[in-house]
């Protein structure tokens, strides 16, 4: 029975999932693909993980599908780069059952450290990329990506942005599919990548994407949509379709690419044949635009359209020639609010000690990256998950002493069990005097608090292995493992500078559990004893969001303090407290 539901692009793309008869989920938590794999574990029909990271996660789907069950790792764009190498070779050992890989790009870097462009990956692996540009689509194509990838035996990419993932509108859903799973069979040349066999996959790789080119020729995927006025004729896919359909309705032609790789190249010239120009709208780089030079069309494009950041229906309809002013635009200056850790935060009074104590601090990927803000202002460098524990260890490797006693890594409890391992055995191994900081939240905190293998539970919430960070760091070769609580300052000062004076490697673990958990029980909130406060701002110097200047003395919002207790340290006039 069809039923019609408003839907998240993440949600509908789960709702595909469930009704393609998926068994198999495995996913690395990451804006904006997350929900994707949240939303899947509530379906009991299909079994779904948080795995360490990006790569292992492929690697899993990969395993299942092997099996012959249909799978699917899901992932945000940067993730894709932590899983490339197994992209890669899947392109030549294909597929048993059905897999899907799932990119989210994030233009404009809304919760991303920088803004690639996911579709190069496609065709760099000669694999078939999908792309939606509405919720009902993301069911649609998450189902027919299974039929296309167990029709060609390749992986299929699908990729999701922004806009597209958090985005609602009007799903039809259906019933699930029974699919019966493929059997498994030895097949020592198809799937063994050692380069003799590997050498007989490539040209069936190249093969497979001549006739995944003819598919896309006739293919629903892409599709002219006829317009009034032929002086213009518009090449779109994902988002950018929707602003072009907002800013021109019909007004124009438009070709929309729901398969954006490998590109129909007949449709295409038969299109730019029927217009007087022609104009690609894409989002972040010239990805289209490049394919259709090199069909020997000149389009605009990039001429027009940023690379930079999101699209928008004003900023079409401007450079299209429309009539723009029937979107609406702010006039008033709206004041920024820029990201802070929530007041509570655990990372606050480490990050504090490591200011106070002039440390070279080198960051990762988490929440307590914003331990680089103002006034903390603690981290100099934040490149890619794990990155901190090895540029630590060649920070100090290139200057020694210079720099061993006030450099510090400092990486989230997730984010280690994701790649910084790795880092912390080249320490060990190649025994660089470096002190590695773990910030243990017991959380995976900026994605939205997911579990990970540190905290004992799944993605559902049940019991479940747990990973003992002070073992697993001895185990590794490290001698000097010790245990803070991040709201003790005494104790954060004392232990980092014994730490930093150690002849040896060290680790730190800032452990507090994330203050927006639900289980944590907080204490009152603090206030401010006006007689004795002085004015003196030592308390602002934590970053804390409930604390204030009004009329020269401090304030604290009593709707969001925890009492964490950071700013009674702080105050020496007692000026603070319950």
């Amino acid at each position: 029975m069809l039923m019609k539901k408003i839907m998240s692009g993440n949600a509908a793309a789960a709702r595909g999932l469930f009704e393609a008869g998926c068994e198999f989920v495995s996913s690395y938590p990451g804006t904006p693909s997350t929900e994707i794999t949240e939303e899947a574990a509530k379906f009991n029909e299909i079994y779904c993980e948080w795995a360490p990271n990006e790569k292992v996660a492929m690697e899993a789907a990969f395993g299942a599908s092997l099996a012959g069950k249909r799978s699917f790792c899901g992932m945000k764009h940067v993730g894709l780069n932590v899983a490339a190498d197994p992209l890669f070779t899947l392109s030549y050992t294909g597929i048993n059952a059905g897999m899907i890989i799932t990119v989210a790009d994030d233009p404009a870097m809304h919760s991303s450290q920088n803004e690639q462009d996911s579709r190069h990956y496609a065709r760099a692996a000669k694999l078939p990329m999908l792309e939606p540009s509405d919720s009902q689509e993301a069911l649609e194509f998450f189902k027919l990506a299974y039929k296309i990838s167990e029709e060609f035996d390749t992986p299929v990419m699908l990729k999701m942005c922004t806009r597209i993932a958090h985005s609602q509108s009007l799903v039809e859903i259906s019933e699930r599919q029974n699919i019966t799973p493929k059997p498994y069979e030895k097949n020592i040349a198809k799937y063994v990548m050692m380069p003799g066999n590997a050498i007989k996959r490539h040209p069936i790789v190249e093969e497979r994407l001549k006739k995944l080119q003819a598919y896309a020729e006739n293919s629903g995927l892409n599709k002219i949509e006829n317009g009034e006025d032929n002086s213009i004729g518009i090449i779109t896919s994902s988002t950018s379709y929707q602003y072009v359909k907002e800013a021109c309705g019909n007004k124009y032609p438009v070709l929309k690419l729901g398969m954006i790789w490998p590109m129909p190249d007949n449709k295409i010239l038969e299109f730019a044949k029927n217009v007087n120009k022609l104009v690609i709208v894409e989002e972040l780089d010239g990805f289209i635009e490049e394919h259709c030079r090199n069909l020997g069309l000149n389009p605009d494009g990039k001429n027009l359209f940023s690379c930079l950041g999101e699209l928008s229906q004003n900023i079409v309809a401007e450079k299209l020639g429309m009539t723009a002013n029937k979107y609406i635009k702010l006039d008033e200056n709206i004041p920024p609010r820029p990201p802070l850790m929530c007041s509570g935060c655990p990372h606050r009074g480490l990050f504090y000690t490591l200011n106070k104590n002039k440390c070279i601090v080198l960051g990762d990927i988490g929440c307590y990256t914003l331990g680089a803000v103002a006034p903390l202002s603690a981290i100099e460098m934040t490149l890619c998950m794990g990155a901190s524990i090895s540029a630590a260890h060649g920070f100090n490797k290139a200057l020694g002493h210079e720099a061993e006693n006030k450099t510090v890594a400092v990486i989230g409890d997730s984010t280690f069990m994701h790649s910084g391992m790795t880092g912390l055995a080249n320490i060990a191994y190649n025994q660089s005097n470096s002190t590695v900081i773990i910030l243990d939240n017991s959380i995976t905190g900026m994605t939205g608090h997911q579990q990970n293998p540190t905290t004992g539970y799944n993605i559902k919430g049940d019991p479940a292995g747990k990973i003992d960070l002070e073992k697993l760091c001895r185990a590794m070769g490290i001698n000097r493992v010790r245990v803070v609580d991040p709201y003790n300052l005494e104790e954060c000062d004392r232990v980092l500078n014994e730490e930093l004076a150690a002849d040896e490697p060290s680790v730190i673990i800032s452990r507090r559990p994330c203050a927006l958990l639900k289980y944590v029980k907080h204490k009152p909130p603090l206030k401010i004893d006006q007689a004795k406060c002085v004015g003196c701002k030592s308390c602002m110097r934590i970053g804390c969001p409930s604390i204030s200047m009004h009329g020269g003395k401090a304030h604290i919002d009593n709707t969001s303090c925890v009492g964490c207790g950071l700013c009674v340290q702080m105050c020496k006039f007692g000026a603070i407290g319950e």
